[in-house]
């Protein structure tokens, strides 16, 4: 049976950052979890802590790497499978982040805007050597990208449709879906129903 720490976003932030001390260079940190969970949030409290601690860090959201609304919404705006296979671009995260950082130490912060529909326009970054880059958003485990560590998010079923506007919650089953098909390939996962009383499985 698994046995589960009480944590914190701050604590759970400091866990992650104590462990990068460990790793030194150019990094990449994986916070996977539905929107409900916030990642994105999590992703700045932990470059905040490394920043702090003289770390440089930077956070990139997978909603800024979305294909064309064309291509994700082919099949509708609401539908399901279209949310786990074809909203994302999981290749161009690969190509743009993962493989920029690590073999040429640069990377881009920005691919599309999704809620305009046009390229975000953004300019390749260069990545300081110490750089940990975190990358936050939904269904990012499971997908054969390679990342040094990674958090998981888990909400509840209620928690899940609790903090997601009604006009989202078609997406809920593509995350639990998705999950549910890549349940161990975190470095730590979260019980995240109440961040302020978080609970660490071990």
């Amino acid at each position: 049976m698994p046995t589960f720490t009480p944590t914190s976003p701050s604590a759970l932030a400091r866990l992650v950052a104590d462990r990068l001390a460990e790793l030194p260079g150019r990094r990449i940190l994986a916070v996977d979890g539905a929107d409900a969970a916030e990642p994105v949030e999590l992703g700045h409290r932990i470059a905040r802590t490394l920043t702090d601690r003289g770390r440089s860090a930077a956070v990139v959201s997978a909603h800024d790497f979305v294909r064309p609304a064309s291509l994700r919404m082919e099949y509708g705006r609401d539908d399901e499978w279209s949310y786990r296979t074809a909203w994302f671009d999981y290749e161009a995260i690969r190509r743009e982040i993962l493989v920029a950082l690590r073999a040429e130490g640069r990377w881009l912060p920005a691919l599309w805007d999704e809620e305009r529909d046009r390229s975000a326009r953004a300019a390749i970054r260069a990545a300081r050597a110490d750089l940990v880059l975190v990358l936050a958003g939904p269904m990012l485990l499971g997908r054969g990208l390679d990342f040094d560590l990674a958090i998981r998010l888990e909400l509840s079923e209620q928690a899940a449709l609790r903090r997601t506007p009604a006009d989202q919650r078609w997406t809920l089953p593509a995350v639990r879906d998705h999950t549910a098909d890549h349940p161990e390939e975190a470095t730590w996962t979260v019980r995240w129903d109440h961040p302020d009383r978080a609970a660490l499985r071990g």
